[in-house]
């Protein structure tokens, strides 16, 4: 399937449950008994582009105060899940520089590439804003694959689902909507809304919980690619 179609098919399904009110609520987003937690490499947005996500967020919060919110320390794309949270990992139980080591590889063959954030799309718990992928992001991702699928080191990738798409999660539902009539028709304004677009010069790895919450966030290492 088509990019555009999937997000197109994902947001029609989903947004037709949030208006029947058959929205899902995430209930561990406050829970202090929430010990997922994993391995990922990620992708930080510029600050222009985050300036204009606050935006959208500040107009949705007022229609939705008691849903989560992203902070910019937060907003991410996910590069590769390289191990999936889940509860009771541990960073002490893998040695991190052989996962930095053979990333490396990877990663050493790629000059820096752009994203551009546009549009929002959505399932039945969380508003996303749309990314629509390049060759290099691709490329990396696939690599990464057959890199770690000839090593023995633990990992997840695509456990979960094979990841295709390049969306930052920017709202999640964590209690009852009071208006989703009006916060949809929010994001139908923000549906093909240009959010901005910045190069990716670094990628992180890092250990991080479920919501990649910065206060739970550990920077393991930091990737600089090459200038185009």
């Amino acid at each position: 399937m088509h990019l555009a179609e999937h997000y197109n098919k994902l947001y029609n399904d989903s947004i037709s449950k949030i208006a029947n009110g058959n929205y899902e609520i995430d209930r561990l987003i406050d829970s202090d008994a929430d010990n997922r937690f994993g391995v990922t490499l990620v992708i930080r947005p510029d600050a222009a582009t985050n300036h204009n996500i606050q935006q959208f967020l500040a107009k949705a919060k007022a229609i939705e105060p008691d849903q989560y919110y992203y902070q910019n320390a937060d907003i991410h794309v996910t590069l590769m899940s390289i191990i999936s949270c889940y509860d009771g990992f541990d960073i002490e139980d893998i040695n991190a520089q052989d996962y930095i080591k053979l990333i490396q590889q990877v990663l050493a063959k790629h000059k820096s590439f752009k994203i551009q954030f546009k549009g929002l799309t959505a399932s039945p718990s969380c508003i996303l804003i749309q990314e629509f992928l390049t060759n290099t992001l691709n490329e990396i991702r696939d690599e990464l694959r057959k890199t770690f699928k000839n090593s023995d080191l633990q990992q997840s990738i695509d456990k979960r689902y094979n990841i295709q798409t390049a969306h930052a999660t920017v709202i999640r539902f964590k209690s009852e909507l009071t208006d989703q009539t009006a916060l949809i028709n929010l994001i139908e304004k923000y549906r093909e809304f240009d959010f901005g677009t910045f190069e990716v010069k670094q990628i992180e790895l890092v250990y991080n919980d479920w919501y990649q919450r910065e206060k739970f966030v550990k920077k393991l290492h930091t990737f600089s690619l090459e200038l185009n």
